[in-house]
């Protein structure tokens, strides 16, 4: 008789129960519940608040009276995207299977003083190597190398190359412009080539809890020198303000060494680290955990000055690079 009440029970539940097992009603998906969500994991952990002034509670009552019930899921998606837009983060994402929200504002109303086809016909040429992620070419006795991204993984063989040039050149220019970032430990590769001691460059702290104080200590972040050859001599960095995220960071660590010198203009910022999460309608998002700052205070977030900054008309001449002809004269001094 049980055995019977089993096989009913199991088949009034493949029956009447198909719909829920393969498409479960989820109420908490609703406009409404997502935004709620979003929202309230945002003021719970986002790290910039304070630094950046931004009324959170506003943004909640200006864009909630936007959501309703019936709206569809693109128009949900552009409210949301608009309100994580209001926290101006390059690691601020809104991702669906249709679009990727995103804010470009660090460098898009800023000149990037970088034309690739000008730096590939001028200094590039044809006979550049290419060393892992990196290009590099000999500049007036100076070893030029163009670094776009460090998404790529950068090797200690790829470092062995670039020391092994140095032999042959009288200075290092490292262009790192437009380079939006990527992994940390790539542009720790190069500055762990460029000294002999371990230095601290930044400090870092990690949002843990719904307050605003709510951090872990401040940390020390690191430069550790790699055992090999080594290249101490002067170094020019290139920046724009689309230098972002560990870019940003890669700037920070020529400012602590005592050979290198920041030319162009300020990187695009980014110095919070990206945290991830999901939400209940299935789109995952990001958002800054982290705040790094400077061995003075400042915030990275909001770039890292240059050293000679070249972002007046005046210094520059059509047919050729500034940034570039700045450095190899600094280096030829």
């Amino acid at each position: 008789m049980k055995k019977d009440r089993f096989w009913i029970t199991a088949l009034a539940l493949l029956v009447f129960g198909c719909e829920a097992i393969i498409a479960p009603d989820r109420p908490d998906a609703n406009p409404n519940a997502v935004f709620e969500h979003l929202w309230t994991d945002i003021h719970h952990r986002y790290s910039f608040f304070e630094e950046k002034q931004i009324d959170w509670q506003a943004k909640k009552d200006q864009y909630r009276s936007l959501i309703s019930e019936d709206m569809d899921q693109y128009e949900l998606f552009e409210v949301l995207g608009d309100l994580l837009a209001e926290l101006e983060d390059g690691h601020v994402n809104l991702q669906s299977t249709f679009n990727r929200s995103r804010n470009w504002s660090w460098y898009e109303d800023y000149p990037l003083f970088y034309d690739e086809q000008l730096i590939f016909e001028r200094y590039l040429k044809t006979d550049y190597r290419i060393i892992g992620p990196l290009l590099a070419q000999t500049v007036q006795n100076t070893l030029y190398v163009n670094c776009r991204s460090f998404e790529r993984t950068l090797t200690a063989q790829h470092m062995d190359e670039i020391i092994r040039l140095m032999q042959f050149h009288d200075g290092l220019i490292v262009d790192v412009r437009s380079n939006g970032g990527g992994n940390l430990l790539n542009a720790l590769q190069i500055a762990s080539r460029l000294t002999e001691e371990e230095l601290i460059y930044a400090r870092q702290r990690f949002k843990t809890g719904p307050g605003r104080s709510d951090f872990t200590p401040w940390a020390p972040m690191r430069i550790v020198p790699r055992s090999g050859e080594k290249y101490l001599g002067k170094v020019a960095v290139l920046t724009n303000r689309r230098s972002y995220s560990s870019t940003t960071f890669f700037a920070q660590m020529m400012r602590v060494l005592p050979q290198a010198r920041l030319f162009g203009d300020q990187t695009g910022g980014g110095g919070g680290t990206p945290a991830y999460a999901e939400l209940p309608n299935g789109w995952t998002y990001r958002f800054s955990g982290s705040q790094t700052i400077d061995l003075d205070g400042a915030q990275l977030e909001f770039g890292v000055p240059v050293d000679q900054l070249l972002t007046h008309p005046m210094d520059h001449t059509p047919g050729s690079d500034a940034f570039i002809e700045a450095a190899i004269r600094w280096l030829g001094e």
